[in-house]
């Protein structure tokens, strides 16, 4: 028999929660360590449809990367997920920067994504944590061509600002990252990708000469969610793990 502990316990090996930037909400959030688990569902977000499917499926706990609780709460509608978590006895544990900066973590698996050679953390004075990571692409590409391998890589459409360099090495911070431009510049990265990237990150970046591309911030970090069901199929073995298949909530027209 599992209970929720043991697999708390066995993510805080992976990316320990007390690693975590100071605005973050990472670790149990819904739900009591000694509650027994057979059946735990995987996810990015914990969404209302996330919830009646783990509880369809059987599940009595959801790990997700983003915090089901981030802004306080001031009311619960009989759809929010927090309220279907609670009526249905469900646990929910969320990983969210400690896993973005862990070893083996969100920026890592997405430098794997990207083909990136010679992986390494950057420092940051804008984070608290090593969220950063830089590689090397095996061949120098022209900002365009770039922006055309990110696109491919990750099945998803992007935006850029061409920084007028060609680019060997890459910066990367899944998510929200794009105000990290200036980190990348200094660390000798002609290019940083993330998700989010806001108009003023686009025109800062070009003006010093990096090129930014926006991947999207489901894009950049939906890989690590199969990460996470391997790493924890493989470290509980008393819990029937399972991956909740979701799409971006962005469309294209």
């Amino acid at each position: 028999m599992a209970v929720v502990g043991d697999i708390y316990k066995a993510l805080d090996s992976f990316c320990p929660f007390e690693v975590h930037e100071p605005w973050d909400n990472v670790g149990l959030l819904v739900g009591e360590k000694e509650t027994e688990v057979r059946r735990a569902a995987v996810v990015l977000d914990i969404t209302p449809d996330a919830v009646e499917k783990a509880h369809e499926a059987g599940a009595q706990l959801i790990v997700s990367h983003h915090p089901v609780i981030f802004h306080p709460i001031k009311n619960l509608g009989a759809h929010d997920p927090v309220y279907l978590l609670a009526k249905y006895g469900m646990n929910a544990i969320c990983a969210h920067t400690n896993l973005d900066c862990a070893d083996g973590g969100v920026n890592d698996v997405l430098a794997q994504c990207l083909g990136l050679e010679n992986v390494r953390k950057i420092p940051s004075p804008s984070a608290d944590i090593m969220l950063l990571r830089a590689g090397e692409l095996k061949d120098a590409l022209s900002p365009k061509n770039f922006a055309e391998l990110v696109s491919q890589r990750l099945c998803c459409h992007v935006r850029y600002c061409d920084g007028g360099r060609s680019i060997k090495r890459v910066a990367l911070c899944g998510g929200a990252g794009g105000e990290f431009f200036s980190d990348a510049l200094a660390f000798g990265c002609e290019a940083l990708v993330s998700g989010d990237v806001s108009h003023h990150e686009f025109l800062g970046a070009a003006a010093c000469g990096v090129t930014l591309v926006a991947a999207g911030h489901f894009e950049t970090e939906n890989p690590i969610v199969k990460t996470l069901f391997e790493y924890l199929a493989g470290a509980v073995d008393a819990v029937e793990f399972f991956i909740i298949p979701q799409q971006s909530p962005t469309n294209f027209i």
